[in-house]
């Protein structure tokens, strides 16, 4: 009975000593380190814009790229076009032609995509916005990339 007795206040101890320190909040630095950001010499962005008269919002085409392996990783940021024919919201519709080396390469209509399996050595691409029968509408971007050997 005396043992159970002192087992008792032990056992509150141990479990107190064994869960110590939760109710302990981290306080913030009063300095904080600010770290500055390198990016890869692959990882480009780029801003072209243009202005037309029949639209309340001047289109633009914003573009970043990063070549990885054989392959050029594609993100854009289009706005005044818009790439879906559902969409009642925008008055322009369109796509984007992609050429490779002065070759047409692709028509995508997303505003991410992949060139894939480029051969090794420098590589100038061609991003082209046209509405749906290839008429431009003056948003372009071409950009130089390298794939390593």
């Amino acid at each position: 009975m005396k043992r159970t007795i002192w087992m008792l206040p032990i056992s509150i101890f141990v479990l107190s000593i064994m869960s110590g320190g939760q109710n302990d909040v981290p306080k913030a630095e009063s300095n904080p380190k600010l770290i500055p950001i390198v990016h890869a010499s692959t990882y480009k962005m780029d801003d072209i814009s243009v202005f037309s008269e029949n639209s309340n919002e001047s289109p633009s085409l914003f573009v970043n790229y990063q070549a990885r392996g054989k392959n050029v990783m594609v993100e854009c940021i289009l706005t005044g076009i818009s790439f879906r024919e559902s969409d009642k919201t925008k008055e322009k519709l369109g796509k984007m032609l992609v050429w490779v080396d002065g070759r047409k390469y692709q028509e995508v209509s997303t505003a991410a995509f992949i060139i894939k399996g480029l051969a090794p050595g420098n590589h100038k691409l061609k991003l082209e916005v046209t509405d749906l029968n290839n008429q431009p509408y003056g948003l372009t971007k071409e950009f130089m990339v390298n794939i390593p050997r």
